[in-house]
């Protein structure tokens, strides 16, 4: 669970988050929407212990992303929207480094990396420098990575930016089966379609603030989720 509690973070005079509370539960496919520049990357940042923030708390399963940051990132996944991945690597290398600072076992390690290889037409890619990579393949990379250790909670940044039509339902399958299992998940999309019909939980954030957060049903009522949020947007 994601617990997020009158977090403000200020960039001079500016409130990037301004006062921001709302709480991700487990089994949740949570959605977070707003427009550029609105605070969304700040706050998954700040969710991920990437950037400080000023005031208020953010837990991570019960423990504190201030006070406890090595603790916390042990049990997420983070993948960015641009995908800067160390690009001399082979493209195994990368996905076994990052095994391997989550200390992941030799077999589950294994499998995992050739389930979501192969999910992602990436298997026989694995070999080959990340240089070498398309944006979307750089991204199903980042993907791979972050699911080989199989998290508790997977923050996203805009996931499907860059993905061709099977990868972004792959993505999407994969979601659905994490949250089966009592897994959380949290991220940012310009997508509304995609999320109005994924997710059970939505917020929208405009200049910092947070106008809206609850069930998909309770945000957008009778309406589209679009239309909702472009009533919110005047």
């Amino acid at each position: 669970m994601i617990k997020i509690s009158n977090v403000t973070k200020k960039y001079g005079d500016k409130k990037a988050l301004d006062n921001v509370s709302f709480e991700v539960g487990d089994g949740e496919i949570f959605a977070f929407i707003g427009h550029n520049g609105a605070g969304k990357t700040t706050l998954i940042k700040a969710i991920m212990g990437i950037h400080d923030f000023d005031e208020g708390e953010i837990l991570i399963n019960g423990k504190s992303i201030a006070k406890e940051p090595v603790a916390c990132k042990k049990e997420m996944a983070y993948v960015p929207d641009n995908p800067e991945l160390y690009e001399n690597m082979r493209a195994i290398q990368f996905i076994n480094f990052i095994c391997d600072m989550y200390e992941v076992g030799l077999e589950k390690r294994n499998k995992n990396i050739k389930k979501y290889a192969e999910m992602f037409e990436m298997l026989q890619n694995l070999n080959d420098t990340i240089d070498s990579f398309s944006h979307g393949m750089k991204q199903k990379i980042a993907l791979i990575a972050a699911l080989s250790h199989d998290p508790k909670i997977l923050v996203m940044d805009e996931p499907f930016v860059g993905l061709d039509p099977k990868a972004v339902f792959d993505t999407k399958e994969v979601m659905r089966e994490m949250v089966k299992n009592g897994k959380t998940i949290f991220f940012s999309t310009h997508i509304l379609d995609v999320a109005e019909k994924l997710c059970t939980k939505v917020a929208i954030i405009k200049k910092g603030k947070i106008m809206k957060v609850g069930s998909m049903k309770e945000v957008k009522g009778d309406k589209s989720l679009e239309k909702v949020f472009l009533e919110l947007e005047k």
